[in-house]
């Protein structure tokens, strides 16, 4: 929220009651609902599945969900970045499918050692995303038909780059396995939970003294702390439950770090305050001076890195690579993880960490469902209504006949 209007929310609550839910209002204008849906809406599902089955909240259970939510999330990641400039890209599903075919088949059949033959797939899945950048950034082709040919394309090299075999194994125990079968011991989980609390407090103190150095509204020392608390509360409760089970999975230190490292880029660096403004008003941003062009190739060239990173991480999970991989359903929980999460379609807001929220969410779904013995297809249903739920939110959120106008004057 920009200065005036932390001032202008500022001088609402101070109205009493009516100001306090006016300035709800107004943050609901400017900023949408943000996360809270996604937080209730996964709150409420664990309470249902575990109220029908009490192995959810397992130990097992939800150390193997920590694990399952990597690959999907990782390109739920890349795609916030094309969402952030009111883009969309659908080639995701399928390239996460041919990059993951392509480290296969360089590994088995070539004999290409597993770690260059994985970085080589990623390079491809950068590589592609640069191709949809180009043709969508300076040839104005629209970013839903590039990105549905691209999809299309990718789903055909899938099959070429597999062959008659259909189905390749690679080596269960090498690498790329390993990288969802493989755990940290019990000082790891304990010590990211205080590494991640400790992070956060000190980064929290920092952008107080900030915000109160320029005059723009800050939290308290006491927020600041209550929230520190409640965030230490639940990052030392996940470690114990972690390592009543095998410890911290290494997938979700990748997917951690890797979540952590692209909000730090979008939030705190040039490049991704250029993001974010090209959402909120590309002729503004093309009028300031930006790199329109080179920013808006740059997001599609991580959506399709991270599309990679992902197919790759799903993979190892069975240390296969079919050609009947669903990828049509992979792209829908993509984008549902996203939007769920709290992302706009509209472009302008949002933070990777909504991928990892939304994620969640849909893979709780699939979870409870596979305890209870349910058919996919009650999966898909369900993720669907939460989705159109999600999208109808974020739409109305920026219709201002709800409530109070954004530029509303006291």
């Amino acid at each position: 929220m920009s200065t005036p209007s932390r001032a202008f929310v500022g001088r609402l609550r101070r109205q009493g009651v009516r100001g306090f839910l006016d300035a709800r209002r107004h943050n609901l204008l400017t900023g949408g609902l943000g996360p809270v849906p996604a937080m209730v809406v996964l709150i409420l599902i664990w309470t249902v599945f575990q109220i029908l089955d009490p192995r959810f909240l397992s130990p097992r259970n939800l150390s193997n969900l920590s694990v399952d939510i990597v690959g999907t999330g990782l390109i739920a990641t890349g795609l916030v970045f094309v969402l952030l400039i009111g883009e969309i890209d659908l080639s995701v599903g399928a390239l996460s499918g041919f990059t993951a075919s392509l480290f296969a088949v360089l590994n088995v059949h070539h004999g290409m050692p597993e770690v260059l033959a994985a970085l080589l797939a990623v390079a491809a899945g950068c590589a592609a995303g640069a191709l949809n950048g180009v043709i969508f950034a300076r040839m104005g082709v629209a970013s839903f038909a590039v990105t549905l040919a691209a999809g299309l394309g990718w789903s055909g090299m899938l099959a070429i780059v597999l062959g008659g075999s259909g189905t390749v194994f690679f080596d269960d125990e090498g690498f790329v396995a390993t990288l969802t079968s493989y755990h940290f011991g019990r000082p790891a989980a304990y010590g990211l939970a205080a590494l991640v609390t400790g992070t956060y407090f000190f980064a929290a103190r920092q952008r107080s003294r900030y915000h109160r150095a320029s005059g723009a509204a800050f939290p308290s020392t006491r927020r600041i702390a209550a929230r520190t608390v409640a965030l230490g509360l639940i990052a030392f409760a996940g470690a114990a439950v972690l390592n009543q089970y095998r410890g911290l999975p290494l997938a979700l230190l990748i997917f951690l770090l890797v979540v952590a490292g692209l909000d730090y880029c979008l939030r705190r660096t040039t490049y991704g305050r250029t993001v974010y403004a090209q959402g909120g008003s590309l002729e503004a941003a093309r009028r300031a001076g930006l790199h329109v062009v080179a920013v808006r190739i740059s997001v599609f060239m991580v959506s399709g890195t991270m599309a990679a990173l992902g197919g790759l991480l799903l993979a190892s999970r069975t240390s296969t690579v079919g050609a009947g991989s669903p990828t049509l359903i992979l792209l829908v929980n993509v984008v549902a993880a996203a939007v769920i999460g709290g992302t706009s379609l509209f472009g302008g807001r949002g933070r990777t960490w909504s991928a990892m929220l939304g994620i969640l969410v849909i893979q709780s779904v699939a979870s409870g469902m596979a305890l209870l013995g349910l058919r996919g297809a009650i999966q898909i249903t369900i993720t669907a209504g939460i989705l159109l739920i999600a999208v109808i939110a974020d739409s109305l959120s920026r219709r201002p006949h709800l409530g109070l106008r954004a530029d509303a004057r006291v």
